[in-house]
């Protein structure tokens, strides 16, 4: 599976972005280059999520996906359970996971930011 690497895009009280503020996510993508929820309905494992964000260090978690919610994100604290664990952020994009492509990610507080995809691979 590949691991997508998103940045932020601007704004937000980051205008020129930050490379110490990023998203990992590893998820499989259909043909198109779209994550596959078929592909995750069908997989028992867990799809990893990383954050890293400056000041709160790395925080672990997994790619959730609801046919009528979309991709989502959460994040687990050391006492986490994961299926008490909240989300975190939910992704929506509607073009293919390409570097330079961007996605808008709706933060726990209903704030939403743009984040550029960096990475694929």
């Amino acid at each position: 599976m590949p691991l997508v690497v998103l940045s932020p895009s601007g704004g937000g009280g980051l205008p020129e972005g930050s490379p110490e503020h990023r998203y990992e996510v590893t998820l499989t993508l259909d043909h198109q280059g779209f994550p596959d929820p078929n592909a995750w309905r069908e997989d028992a494992a867990m799809w990893p999520a990383r954050r890293f964000w400056p000041g709160q260090g790395l925080m672990d978690g997994d790619v959730l996906y609801d046919p009528d919610m979309g991709w989502a994100l959460r994040f687990f604290r050391r006492d986490d359970n994961p299926v008490d664990a909240p989300l975190q952020a939910v992704i929506r994009g509607r073009a293919p996971c390409r570097p330079g492509e961007t996605v808008t990610i709706s933060e726990p507080d209903g704030s939403e930011y743009a984040w550029r995809i960096v990475g694929v691979g």
